[in-house]
C-alpha cells in the first residue's frame, strides 16, 4: 500500500479548513485521525467539532495517551500522542496532519492530508515536509486553498 499524500496550502484558517475536510470525509464514511503537536490547538479543534451538534454531529474522541474506551468504535480520533499513530491498523484511515512536523508512522495510513497555513513559519515547514516526502519516493498532490 502506498500512502496518498495531499498538500493543501495557502490556508487562511487551518482549523476551519480542517473542520470542512473532516465533515466531508465523515459524510463519505471515512475514518480519520487528526494529529497535532499543540494541545491548545487540538482542544480548539475538539471544541469546533462540537459547535454544530444540532446540524452536524461528528462523533470523535480525544486520545491523550493513545488510549480511549471508544477508540475502536469512533470514526474521528484527535490525538497529540505519537503512540496513537503506531498502535493500531490504520490502513483504511485518513491521517490529517495539523502539526508542523512529519507525523510518525504516516505510511501506515491510506491517505495523509497536510494542511499548510499561510503564515511564513508554517509555509516553510510545509515546504520542508513536501521535500522530505519527495525524497522518500512519494509524489504529493498539491491543492491551493481557495
Amino acid at each position: 500500500m502506498t500512502t496518498r499524500i495531499d498538500f493543501h496550502s495557502n490556508v487562511t484558517d487551518q482549523l476551519q479548513y480542517a473542520y470542512r475536510l473532516v465533515r466531508k470525509a465523515f459524510a463519505a464514511q471515512c475514518h480519520l485521525v487528526v494529529y497535532h503537536q499543540d494541545e491548545n490547538q487540538l482542544t480548539q479543534f475538539d471544541q469546533l467539532l462540537w459547535q454544530n451538534v444540532d446540524t452536524d454531529f461528528l462523533p470523535h474522541v480525544v486520545l491523550k495517551q493513545g488510549n480511549h474506551l471508544l477508540k475502536e468504535h469512533t470514526p474521528i480520533l484527535l490525538t497529540l500522542a505519537s503512540e496513537a499513530l503506531s498502535n493500531s491498523d490504520h490502513s483504511n484511515k485518513i491521517l490529517l496532519n495539523l502539526s508542523n512536523g512529519i507525523p510518525p508512522n504516516f505510511s501506515q495510513f491510506m491517505r495523509l492530508i497536510e494542511i499548510v497555513p499561510q503564515e511564513q513559519q508554517s509555509t516553510q515547514a510545509g515546504r520542508e515536509r513536501y521535500r522530505c516526502y519527495l525524497q522518500q519516493g512519494y509524489q504529493p498532490n498539491h491543492i491551493q486553498a481557495q
